[in-house]
């Protein structure tokens, strides 16, 4: 299982801490001016895989460090609809306060898992991998891409620097060439640092015999149908990877496979994933009973 820094969770629930926090809670304060003992659960509403829950504890953590805590499902555990998830017992106070944060951490977190599994789910039998973009919300890469992980898909570049992805956009300020994807592919090749891969984006199958001719290490077909796929990956034969990406749905991404794709990747997973539904549900806590003598 893939492991999240502890420096990037505090990071990450200090900040959002103080979105919420730094100016107390307005609705809490002016109903109770005294500790309430409470007790509370995070329950699943959905089956899911869960991401997010050391961010959690974290959050109830960071915002009072008496709760007491107990995790029945931790990160990359698959839940069933009803399940309990989380623990907490505490002043009501603290509990009311860290809600919100904690919530969004596990809510947004386990639907890029959940989505993530289910398009892993539908390519199951065909060597094609699932993997993410970089269209993820600044400041919450690392734990968007580290979800897609837990969910079974592979993190694509983390960052610019990690490889050389040629888009159309960088074709477009090419075009004075006669072959544009060819010449990017050979540049690449004579520039590039630390042996990086090259992945080039083609559009048509003039495009990739272009492609075929700069050797990169990854053709990437954008935004092709199946069929077109089927005789892209034929006239590769292998001298790159291929990858598709641009339109990737659960209805269609067992169609690329079969097309005979290595790689998937689809920016919905952090994008469009929805949020999985889960509940936090508190009550009063029971007064401990003491024992007659």
């Amino acid at each position: 299982m893939a492991i999240l820094p502890a420096a990037e969770i505090r990071r990450t629930v200090r900040q959002g801490l103080e979105e919420d926090l730094a100016q107390g809670d307005a609705t809490t304060a002016s109903i109770f001016s005294s500790p309430v003992p409470a007790r509370a659960e995070i329950i699943a509403q959905q089956p899911l895989v869960v991401a997010g829950m050391a961010a959690a504890v974290q959050t109830f953590l960071m915002v009072d460090p008496s709760l007491r805590l107990s995790v029945s499902k931790r990160d990359g555990d698959r839940a069933k609809n009803g399940e309990t998830l989380l623990h907490i017992e505490g002043d009501g106070r603290s509990i009311l306060q860290a809600e919100r944060v904690a919530l969004n951490f596990l809510q947004h977190l386990s639907g890029i898992a959940t989505l993530t599994q289910r398009f892993c789910q539908a390519v199951r039998g065909y060597p094609a991998k699932i993997l993410d973009t970089r269209k993820t919300l600044p400041g919450w890469r690392t734990l968007q891409k580290w979800a897609v992980s837990l969910g079974g898909g592979i993190n694509h570049r983390r960052s610019l620097s990690d490889g050389i992805l040629i888009k159309d956009n960088h074709l477009a300020l090419l075009r004075h060439n006669r072959r544009p994807v060819e010449r990017a592919c050979r540049l690449a090749q004579a520039h590039r640092p630390n042996a990086l891969p090259i992945i080039v984006e083609v559009e048509s199958l003039s495009d990739v015999r272009q492609a075929l001719a700069g050797k990169p290490d990854i053709i990437l077909l954008d935004n092709m149908a199946p069929d077109l796929v089927r005789r892209a990956v034929a006239l590769i034969k292998k001298q790159a990877l291929v990858e598709v990406s641009g339109g990737i749905t659960l209805k269609n991404v067992g169609a690329m496979a079969a097309a005979g794709a290595d790689r998937i990747s689809i920016g919905a997973l952090t994008h469009s994933a929805p949020a999985a539904t889960i509940s936090l549900v508190m009550s009063l806590a029971r007064p401990s009973r003491r024992r007659r003598t």
